[in-house]
């Protein structure tokens, strides 16, 4: 690359990158790019267009729930990221609480790295999960059902353990992940409503708050269905999904 410097111009300046970014770059490079300094390393931002992939016509939906206990649940069962992860983000509040309250400015400077190292964790998490969900719709020839999580902070209801975890991870990070991905790879994709996915039967549409006696178990009070509430509620994201695309592609 070259760049301009406080020196005048550097020319034919080596950089690297992974086989796919290489390739992207090559293929698809278009616009200005930017050179970042961040935590000691030098970054190329390079503005890349990448072409549409048509969307293939899906057999059926993979519904994702998001949720506390497991950051996402789809439709097959499939639950990522439980204990083991929350495990590390408990421990990181908490070094983070104590940080805060010591007020100094080793603390701060800590405080600071630290938030940057979350960031990172947080996305190669989200990232992580993406792939797999849409890597799962792109092998079983669905499309994707997300909820539509606007106001999600505001719309639900918890109690304050769970309150701190919702808003300290991304989820719509994860969505837009989970949707950039699926577009790359001509996967159908739709947002749903998803007011009273948790509480609704799967299995025979009976609605009632008592159908969730738990955080973990969905017992339906009309018709004795059991699973587990996570994925019962991706399911019911799939079927809406279903109706939905019927709906927006009926002409």
């Amino acid at each position: 690359m070259s760049i301009w410097t406080t020196r005048g111009r550097l020319k034919n300046v080596a950089f690297t990158g992974s086989p796919e970014q290489l390739k992207t770059l090559t293929a698809c490079r278009k616009g200005e790019s930017d050179l970042v300094h961040r935590d000691g390393g030098w970054y190329l931002y390079a503005t890349c267009e990448v072409p549409d992939v048509p969307v293939t016509e899906p057999e059926g939906f993979l519904g994702v729930d998001l949720g506390i206990a497991n950051i996402a649940t789809t439709s097959d069962g499939t639950r990522h990221s439980g204990k083991s992860l929350n495990a590390v983000r408990h421990r990181n509040r908490e070094l983070r609480r104590r940080l805060q309250a010591k007020q100094t400015k080793s603390a701060r400077r800590l405080l600071k790295k630290r938030r940057r190292k979350e960031a990172r964790f947080a996305a190669d998490t989200n990232h992580t999960i993406a792939k797999q969900i849409v890597t799962e719709a792109e092998r079983t020839g669905q499309g994707v059902a997300l909820e539509n999580l606007q106001g999600i902070r505001d719309r639900v209801r918890l109690r304050k353990p769970q309150r701190v975890t919702l808003h300290s991870w991304s989820f719509h990070q994860l969505g837009s992940f989970i949707a950039y991905k699926a577009r790359r790879a001509g996967i159908a994709l739709i947002h749903v409503d998803p007011a009273h996915t948790s509480r609704q039967c799967s299995a025979c549409g009976h609605t009632e708050r008592a159908n969730r006696p738990d955080q973990e178990t969905f017992l339906c009070t009309s018709c004795g269905f059991a699973e587990h509430a996570d994925v019962n509620a991706a399911r019911n994201i799939a079927a809406r999904g279903v109706a939905g695309w019927a709906v927006s592609h009926a002409a």
